[in-house]
């Protein structure tokens, strides 16, 4: 028997096409406005350049492409006379998109806050302590924010449905057992959120610090909920949970300032004319440009068997001009003394002294 479509009724017909227009419609309509908005918002931009438009125009383009034909949709929904069970599902799905598009808005609109307060503060400043501190929080907060929006909305969306309101609240019943389970398995991982709330607000780190953890010289690249990433001078990347900087110490050597002074120490021969290396490290370092003219002392530090220990001591504003600065009146030093004392140069001295009776050629032993 060969298999045939179902027959249907004029009014059927009247009303899958009533829906479809409505539907269409209401998409196309949505889309028109979107590009209406959007079009005016970019001829003001070209016409007045202006970071709030541009950053809108950057971040919500997309998420509005498909908020506005679903909130179109949603007004335009009744007129599309479902039936009632029909229309109840409808209006679900519908609700479901405009919920889940209106959260995408949301989050994306935290990065358009985040542009504004990154125009106003520069982090490539060289004096950047107050927009480190700042920025640091509003990390922080950015990745609590959107976590809170994308919770809030998955949470009205299950609500939203009978079903799942009747599973969560049977769930609750045996939430006591399961809630004392979940506390043991996520003990640490609650340790480092209650962190990061600690280092996002009291700041023993923040971005950009210079940091010596673990032997290693590097600075804090991101600061998640979990870890922080601390980018090493050799371009490899640290990472370390967050209890690691409430627990164990570390060196931070941009907390209240990037100042910082460099040590270079020489060894040289007791001669050594101390005032003329000290006076060619003052030349040294007023010739200069990394030298923020703050310290610039030579001191003989030790005494040694054979050798004076000198420590030039050089500050600079930070401390990768720092460790530049330390190279190069290193270099520069070294240069000076094999030029002008190369016989101050360390070395080890052996003294003879003659025996009472001179030893007589040709004299041998009576066995």
């Amino acid at each position: 028997m060969p298999f045939q479509l179902p027959t249907l009724l004029p009014e059927q017909i009247e009303t899958i096409l009533r829906t479809s227009g409505v539907v269409l419609g209401s998409l196309v309509v949505g889309w028109l406005l979107k590009v209406a908005v959007f079009g005016l918002l970019a001829a003001y931009v070209r016409r007045e350049p202006m970071v709030l438009a541009s950053s809108v125009l950057r971040h919500l383009r997309q998420p509005s492409a498909w908020f506005f034909p679903v909130l179109v949709l949603s007004f335009l929904l009744p007129l599309t006379q479902l039936e009632d069970r029909a229309l109840e599902v409808a209006r679900r799905l519908v609700e479901t998109f405009l919920l889940t598009t209106f959260a995408w808005g949301l989050v994306k609109t935290v990065d358009v806050v985040q542009d504004l307060v990154q125009q106003h503060y520069r982090l490539t400043d060289s004096d950047n302590l107050r927009v480190r501190k700042l920025f640091t929080q509003l990390q922080f907060v950015k990745k609590l924010a959107v976590s809170l929006i994308i919770f809030v909305a998955i949470a009205l969306i299950l609500m939203s449905f009978a079903t799942v309101r009747k599973i969560g609240t049977g769930l609750l019943t045996s939430a006591g057992i399961a809630s004392v389970i979940v506390g043991f398995a996520a003990q640490r991982s609650i340790g480092n959120l209650l962190a990061g709330f600690q280092i996002a607000f009291t700041q023993p780190i923040r971005l950009d610090d210079v940091l010596v953890v673990e032997g290693e010289w590097g600075r804090v690249e991101e600061i998640t909920f979990t870890y922080v990433v601390l980018r090493i001078w050799d371009e490899r990347r640290l990472v370390l949970p967050l209890n690691y900087f409430i627990e164990k110490p570390f060196q931070n050597w941009t907390r209240s300032s990037s100042q910082l002074l460099g040590t270079v120490f020489l060894y040289t021969d007791y001669t050594i004319p101390v005032d003329a290396v000290r006076t060619e490290l003052q030349r040294i370092v007023q010739h200069n440009p990394l030298w923020d003219q703050r310290v610039c002392v030579l001191q003989v530090t030790d005494s040694k068997e054979r050798t004076l220990e000198l420590r030039c001591l050089v500050s600079a504003v930070n401390s990768s001009q720092a460790f530049d600065l330390r190279c190069a009146v290193r270099e520069q030093l070294i240069a000076f003394i094999q030029r002008n004392y190369p016989s101050c140069l360390p070395k080890t001295r052996t003294l003879t002294e003659p025996t009472d009776q001179p030893f007589t050629p040709g004299l041998a032993m009576e066995d």
